[in-house]
């Protein structure tokens, strides 16, 4: 037999005993549970209880009739979903659409052929367990989507906690570790000028003075993320030559270029503007180019170049010597992901996380990637504007506050 031999049905008619105990038979011959009644309100008490699997109801009954029972059951939250076959003498279109429209899901006319009633009592109860499936699977999806929602909440409460660790750890650094060090490095300083000059305290004196400057960037750059992290409406964005930008940041790189012996390419002569302020553009390239020549073997060149591409310019930076390892790629520009002993000049610090950090403070970006032969390539995104647009080149030649 099919599921539908446990099914419920209930019978409301007010019908000849004998005539009623034959549809009891029937049905319960297909292995239905039959539960008659003669009144509504009964019924309507039983539902209540016991809520059958589908209802047979008769429209012409004392004390209440079909189409008032059908609105109470439908009113009901606890019935309202059982589907509900009108079964009554009336042939009119009125009486049945008034039956259609109270709740029925159909209606069938007496006298009726019992294959007809049965194949519309199968078909009905098919469609309520249908019913019932897609409810509970869609109430089952509101759950996942609730507790979905609340462990992204609680993430979100986790990576608030953190940041404000972040940003707590930045200020540290930058404000209450200032003054001490200050002090530390005077005195270290003047101890060292005491020192006599021999090849052995030259070497001391340089390691002095290299460890002192690593440690007044670290102070600089976590002062400036911080302030971007805590404060970014302070700085406000302007239309400013990228050309400039990037002769600048060149020029400040040319001290550490010499240094490790690498060559700076010419900056591109690229007219157009870029959003940022000059400052901060320049303070984020002269990073990404002091990290490339950090990348670089002696006697190679970084070579710049600029591309326009809709809304934006990139400007492409890339070296010859080291490469970065590969597990470390996904997180270079966050804060101390990468190991000194990744590059051939040592110590990147906050360089790289800083110039990230710049960049999409006014709608930028920057990705890395290895290249073949060895060497790094770091792809910066600016945000453009055209030249020729009279507002901005207006406001990019006002003078910078």
């Amino acid at each position: 037999m099919t599921q539908a031999i446990k099914a419920s049905i209930m019978v409301v008619v007010d019908d000849q005993p004998a005539n009623l105990k034959l549809l009891e038979d029937m049905l319960k011959q297909q292995g239905y549970g039959v539960r008659s009644f003669p009144r509504g309100r009964l019924a309507l008490a039983v539902a209540a209880q016991s809520p059958p699997d589908l209802i047979l109801l008769d429209i012409n009954m004392p004390e209440l009739d079909g189409f008032e029972v059908c609105k109470r059951l439908k009113s009901n939250s606890e019935l309202a979903g059982v589907p509900v076959i009108f079964l009554s003498a009336l042939h009119e279109t009125e009486d049945k659409v008034k039956a259609l429209r109270s709740g029925g899901v159909d209606y069938i006319t007496k006298p009726f052929q019992f294959d007809e009633l049965r194949l519309r009592v199968e078909t009905h109860l098919k469609l309520h367990q249908l019913q019932r499936a897609v409810q509970q699977h869609n109430d089952h999806l509101e759950e996942v989507v609730v507790a979905r929602t609340r462990e992204l909440a609680d993430a979100h409460a986790r990576l608030r906690v953190l940041d404000k660790c972040k940003s707590d750890f930045l200020q540290l650094i930058s404000h209450e570790l200032r003054t001490p060090l200050n002090g530390l490095l005077g005195v270290g300083g003047l101890m060292m000028c005491e020192l006599s000059n021999n090849p052995g305290n030259d070497e001391l004196q340089c390691m002095f003075n290299e460890s002192r400057q690593r440690i007044l960037t670290l102070l600089d750059h976590a002062s400036l993320l911080t302030q971007i992290e805590v404060e970014p409406e302070r700085f406000v964005p302007k239309c400013v030559p990228l050309n400039e930008v990037l002769t600048a940041a060149i020029d400040q790189t040319f001290t550490l270029a010499q240094q490790q012996q690498v060559k700076l390419y010419p900056a591109p002569t690229e007219t157009a503007l870029v959003v940022g302020t000059a400052d901060l553009l320049v303070k984020a390239l002269q990073l990404l180019v002091e990290t490339a020549v950090k990348f670089s073997e002696a006697n190679e060149t970084v070579h710049l170049t600029c591309h326009c591409v809709p809304h934006a310019i990139q400007v492409v930076i890339e070296s010859r010597g080291h490469t970065i390892p590969n597990p470390a790629l996904p997180q270079f520009f966050e804060l101390l992901s990468i190991g000194e002993a990744s590059t051939s000049a040592g110590y990147l610090g906050l360089g790289p996380s800083l110039a990230y950090r710049i960049l999409a403070l006014f709608g930028g970006s920057v990705r890395v990637e290895n290249q073949h032969p060895p060497g790094i390539k770091m792809t910066v995104s600016l945000r453009w504007f055209g030249i020729d647009h009279p507002v901005l080149a207006e406001q990019a030649a006002e003078p910078e506050s």
